[in-house]
């Protein structure tokens, strides 16, 4: 089989109409041939396509998208949604529904969101000439996750995630695991993440592909699998793209099945006309050396240093957030926010980088 895996897709302001107009040529311009071909070509679907108005309670943006969205991506050969993030349920049940009522319309298929805890736990499975692929889409604990009791995303688990890649393999020939987390805007996995995508692969998982963090990350093979530790987007033409000069910048992965080959495909925003395109020129020629730098950096161990230092970088914003949490002149908004801090994986990696306990500084 070939497989394409594609990270966020995500309507916005300036992209919204584009997505109503079904302007497909102007929204995904000449990389729309590399999805011909494929048997599987799946996207993270990174907002609620929904009219609603009734955005959640969160620390962070709600994101939605028109729904008219899984109709273009029917359209352009997209045949496999991703659930399984941060922002599916900012719109609630109510968004959620119209997600998947919309694409349920356009005959798109679905995986990593449940009813509730345990019915998000179902792996995908597609079957083709006699070939069985497997689909574990899971995310980290940040406020669309399922409960016990409520419906949501299907979210990590260190025993039962394993458990459910285990439950893949002895059912698929191939395992793709698709990990919405790390940090936003790091580049480089925290040593847990990168111990955690290592017993991904040892339970069963033949490819890896790390989103969420809006930028191009590290990519290694580990026992003959193919880890990516960030993706970057893949149609998220958002205006915040300003702030963050690594934001245009993303590589979609195909996968072929038989040979095990992985393609990286560069992308990029053309910001003439809210696109995405394939990178060409200079753009490429840096893409492809930030990659081999970032790919380098695993083998040699300093990713290690450039965690640290990214966590370094944002200190003040943390300690920021710690400090006034249960303080007397701690808001009510203080305190879920270091919650959702400790509750995060992500950010409570940060967490334990920036503060290190005695017996890290005890004698050695």
């Amino acid at each position: 089989m070939k497989i394409m895996l594609m990270g966020d897709l995500c309507p916005k302001e300036n992209t919204n109409e584009l997505f109503k107009q079904k302007d497909i040529k102007t929204l995904f311009g000449d990389f729309l041939p590399c999805l011909e071909g494929n048997d599987i070509n799946f996207v993270n679907i990174e907002c609620a396509l929904t009219e609603s108005d009734g955005a959640i309670e969160k620390f962070g943006p709600c994101l939605k998208g028109t729904p008219i969205a899984a109709e273009v991506m029917k359209d352009v050969g997209i045949n496999l949604a991703g659930l399984s993030n941060n922002h599916i349920f900012d719109y609630g049940i109510e968004g959620y529904k119209d997600t998947v009522t919309a694409l349920d319309k356009a005959g798109i298929p679905y995986t990593g969101f449940g009813e509730n805890y345990d019915d998000s736990r179902k792996n995908y499975y597609f079957e083709k000439n006699g070939e069985k692929v497997a689909f574990v889409c899971v995310c980290e604990h940040e406020y669309s996750y399922a409960l016990e009791d409520r419906m949501g995303s299907r979210p990590y688990d260190c025993y039962d995630t394993i458990a459910d890649v285990r439950e893949a393999k002895a059912n698929a020939d191939k395992v793709i695991v698709i990990y919405h987390g790390g940090k936003e805007n790091c580049r480089y996995p925290s040593p847990r993440m990168r111990k955690l995508t290592h017993a991904l692969v040892d339970a069963g998982a033949d490819v890896v592909a790390c989103q969420h963090s809006h930028c191009i990350g590290c990519s290694e093979y580990y026992k003959g699998a193919f880890i990516c530790y960030g993706q970057g987007n893949f149609h998220f033409v958002s205006p915040w793209r300003a702030c963050y000069p690594h934001w245009p910048y993303e590589i979609a992965l195909r996968y072929d099945t038989i040979t095990g080959e992985i393609e990286r495909i560069p992308l990029n925003i053309n910001d003439d006309i809210n696109g995405i395109e394939l990178s060409k020129g200079e753009t490429l020629q840096n893409t492809l050396d930030l990659m081999k730098e970032l790919d380098q950096s695993i083998i040699d161990g300093s990713y290690k240093k450039g965690y640290h230092d990214y966590c370094e970088s944002v200190r003040e914003d943390y300690h920021g957030w710690m400090g006034r949490a249960y303080s007397e002149k701690a808001t009510e908004r203080d305190n879920k926010v270091f919650g959702h801090y400790l509750d995060c994986e992500a950010h409570l990696d940060m967490l334990l980088e920036l503060n290190k306990t005695a017996n890290h500084t005890n004698e050695k």
